[in-house]
């Protein structure tokens, strides 16, 4: 708490900034181990959970702007752990799949991006973290959409 015990919204922004800092560096480092950057993996996971996808769909889903995940994409069917294939209802939809090997990624990028998460948050009862949760839905519902800055 500041001197004379008023909080100012610039203050929680310069914490949310920090703890969104230590936050990136911790899954970075730790997804490193697994020798995938954050980004990377998150895409990779949730092609896994919802395929087949729409490149459109998957980037609202991850939070990027669509062009960041066109990109990423590119680079993971490049890479052999996504592929393309066109929709049965729309030719012109192409939907995303992981391969094979994405998808053995997909599951030890998930068990090192979880037990980040735990470490990380382990200093938090149940409670604060549900109301940390409520308090980033809020936040986040104020501007739902990624812009092209990812």
């Amino acid at each position: 708490m500041p001197q004379g015990g008023k909080l100012t919204a610039a203050q929680v922004a310069d914490e949310f900034s920090r703890t969104a800092k230590l936050l990136v560096r911790h899954f970075n480092e730790r997804l490193g181990e697994h020798g995938v950057s954050t980004p990377r993996s998150r895409l990779v996971v949730e092609v896994a959970r919802s395929q087949p996808i729409r490149l459109t769909e998957l980037a609202l889903a991850v939070g990027i702007a669509q062009g960041t995940a066109s990109s990423l994409v590119e680079a993971l069917v490049r890479d052999g752990l996504l592929e393309r294939h066109a929709s049965a209802d729309d030719r012109r939809s192409v939907l995303l799949r992981v391969t094979a090997e994405g998808a053995a990624l997909a599951e030890e990028w998930t068990a090192g991006y979880e037990a980040a998460a735990e470490e990380l948050f382990e200093p938090l009862t149940g409670q604060q973290l549900s109301t940390l949760v409520e308090i980033l839905r809020i936040l986040s519902a104020a501007d739902p959409l990624p812009t092209d800055g990812g």
